[in-house]
Formats: structure tokens, C-alpha cells, sequence
């Protein structure tokens, strides 16, 4: 009797401990630095569906708390006018390059830069520029074969330098 007794404790002892050590928690997909900054984007996004602005700002809260899968998928549930927005579209552009995904963020880069060449189309100076910038460096990182530029640093800083190297002549005297 005396075996069985000893069993039957270290079963409920091993019960006892797994009860009170509880469940594991999930990493959260935001990080509590920016939980408020997100939840307020959200809660303005849903209540203006249609306002690229705040679509936008959205999808900018998430790549700021390094989460640019909710960034992604939150303009590609935008609606079909809020998605096309050349802003938009640049800052989907940098959700598909966190996410490892370079020639698709160049597609959409140059995208953008085409709809801003359109006299139709209103574009700030600073999306221009800013556009413009990221699809010469989008475009040296494809060129070099870099679909992740965080997985590949070093060839990623080797693009960025290609892209933003500039020349300069020196008179003679």
C-alpha cells in the first residue's frame, strides 16, 4: 500500500504544479509601446472608412509597432478609393519591404511615382521625393538579388549605398 500511496501523491503534486503554473501567454502582436497609438488609428479608421488619411495613419501605426502584416492587411481590406490613393500606396509599399518583399514593394513604388505624374493626380513634394528615393533603393536591392533586406544586411547596405551614393566633379585649377 505503501507504493501506491507514493504514486498517487506524485500525480497530484505534478497536477498540483501544472494547475498553478497557469497557461502560457502569447506574445501580443503590438507591443505595448504603441497598443494606444493603434487602437486610436483603428478606432478613427473604422469610423471614416473612406478617408485615405486615417487609412493611411493606420496602416503607419502598425509599421511603426513592427507589425507590417496588420499594415498590409489593413489596406488591402480598405476600399477600392482608399487603396489607390498614391499616400497609401507608398506606405503599402514599405509594409511589403519590412515583410521581406522587395520586388513587389517596387512594383508599387513605381506605381506610385506614375500616378504622381499625372497632372490629374495630386502629390506632395515629400511623397515624390520620398517615393522616388525608395524605388532607387527598391531597385538595387532586386538588382542585387535582395528579397529580404533585413535577412540580407549586408547586401542591403551595399543597395542603399548604390542608391544614395552622389557625385560630385572637382574643378581644376
Amino acid at each position: 500500500m505503501g507504493l501506491k500511496a507514493w504514486n498517487a501523491g506524485v500525480i497530484v503534486a505534478v497536477a498540483v504544479l501544472w494547475f498553478a503554473s497557469g497557461t502560457q501567454r502569447e506574445k501580443p502582436v503590438v507591443s505595448a509601446l504603441h497598443t494606444e497609438r493603434v487602437r486610436a488609428a483603428e478606432d478613427r479608421a473604422i469610423q471614416a472608412p473612406g478617408d485615405a488619411a486615417r487609412q493611411n495613419d493606420l496602416a503607419q501605426a502598425y509599421l511603426d509597432a513592427r507589425a507590417p502584416g496588420m499594415a498590409i492587411q489593413s489596406i488591402e481590406a480598405a476600399l477600392p478609393a482608399v487603396r489607390s490613393e498614391p499616400i497609401v500606396q507608398h506606405t503599402y509599399a514599405r509594409a511589403l519591404l519590412d515583410q521581406g518583399r522587395s520586388q513587389d514593394a517596387l512594383v508599387i513604388e513605381r506605381r506610385v511615382l506614375d500616378r504622381c505624374a499625372d497632372p490629374a493626380t495630386r502629390c506632395s513634394t515629400w511623397l515624390i521625393a520620398s517615393a522616388t528615393r525608395r524605388a532607387d533603393i527598391l531597385a538595387e536591392l532586386v538588382q542585387l538579388g535582395v528579397e529580404d533586406a533585413q535577412a540580407q544586411p549586408e547586401r542591403s547596405a551595399l543597395a542603399y549605398q548604390n542608391a544614395t551614393r552622389s557625385v560630385g566633379l572637382e574643378g581644376r585649377k
